[in-house]
């Protein structure tokens, strides 16, 4: 009897833990009203409704697993509800390893006499600016380049400045705008480039232009000799960033899980740390209690995806997502 009565209390929990019909409809009228969504006929919008059905079952599954305590985050609506997963990773995950051979050699690795910080996080510190939205052009590679410049930028002269990612969508040719690029090629722009424009002077459009409108009067002098790649080690990473500042890396985020992500730290068991789909920006690191430990970045999707536009990435999971297997930064003419 008593496990009669344990099995019907697990029945009714699983079916309070799924929404109704008119549950789900009230969440899509309200996430059409939130994010301003217009659809270009009818039958688009009923598909796009479908989907968001869809993805409402799977968050409240997921969350009934992190209620159990089974997953260490959660998921919720996002601007993305009505999008299946393949079409973000289509369109947004624009991060394209291996478009060329990269041709610097200087390679950053941990030192055995310099014990990393046990935390850092340098939002804090005033290195990182205000979340940013790539929209619906993958160029998350610009985003990523531009916040380890930022960084640096700060670091040398105290000044926080955003820079354009426009004027990388437009201007750095190695690279294939809104169709993807690599971080690396980016800071090697900048370099021959001289510098590169602020937000405010070349703002962002999140479309491809085929015109480079760069000015070398609103250019940000930021002085850069090139960039450094990092040995593809979560230690070598955890010493770059508590050295150096925010750090370029590219990582796995193919999974409905990260679409959706919303709080905690982020565990998928089906991430690669090979296929990598998405430049970020690693802007800390820190441990939850008991022993949970978590990297800190910045994504470029707006702050209302995630912790306010950031996600906190399990560290020391075996390089989870492939965090580590292609960081890098851009050097400083004197620092």
């Amino acid at each position: 009897m008593k496990t009669l009565i344990i099995l019907a209390a697990c029945v009714v929990a699983a079916l309070a833990a799924v929404p109704s019909e008119q549950e789900i409809q009230a969440h899509w009228e309200e996430f059409k009203t939130t994010h301003a969504k217009t659809y270009a006929s009818p039958v688009e919008e009923a598909y796009r409704a479908k989907v968001f059905k869809e993805n409402a079952l799977r968050i409240a599954k997921h969350n009934e697993r992190f209620d159990r305590g089974e997953v260490t985050f959660k998921v919720g609506y996002n601007q993305y509800a009505d999008m299946h997963t393949h079409e973000i990773t289509e369109k947004m995950n624009g991060y394209r390893r291996g478009l060329k051979k990269p041709s610097n050699n200087t390679v950053f690795k941990a030192s055995l006499n310099r014990p990393s910080s046990e935390k850092i996080d340098w939002r804090s510190k005033g290195f990182v600016t205000p979340v940013k939205d790539q929209g619906g052009c993958g160029a998350c590679w610009a985003f990523s380049t531009t916040g380890a410049l930022e960084g640096q930028h700060f670091k040398k002269t105290g000044k926080l400045v955003s820079l354009s990612e426009q004027n990388l969508v437009d201007c750095s040719t190695a690279n294939y705008g809104c169709g993807g690029g690599l971080m690396d090629d980016a800071f090697e722009y900048v370099r021959v480039n001289g510098g590169l424009d602020t937000e405010e002077s070349y703002p962002y459009t999140g479309e491809d232009s085929d015109t480079c409108i760069f000015n070398s009067e609103d250019k940000v002098d930021l002085q850069t000799s090139g960039y450094v790649d990092i040995d593809s080690t979560e230690k070598a990473l955890e010493a770059a960033v508590s050295e150096i500042g925010p750090i370029s890396v590219a990582i796995d985020a193919s999974h409905f899980s990260f679409q959706f992500y919303k709080s905690g730290i982020y565990y998928e068991p089906k991430c690669s740390s090979k296929a990598l789909d998405h430049g970020v920006l690693a802007v800390g690191y820190g441990t939850e209690w008991p022993n949970k430990q978590y990297w800190i970045v910045k994504n470029s999707w707006g702050p209302k995806w995630g912790e306010d536009g950031y996600i906190r990435i399990a560290r020391n999971k075996r390089n989870h997502c492939g965090i580590a297997t292609m960081a890098s930064y851009p050097t400083i003419l004197g620092l």
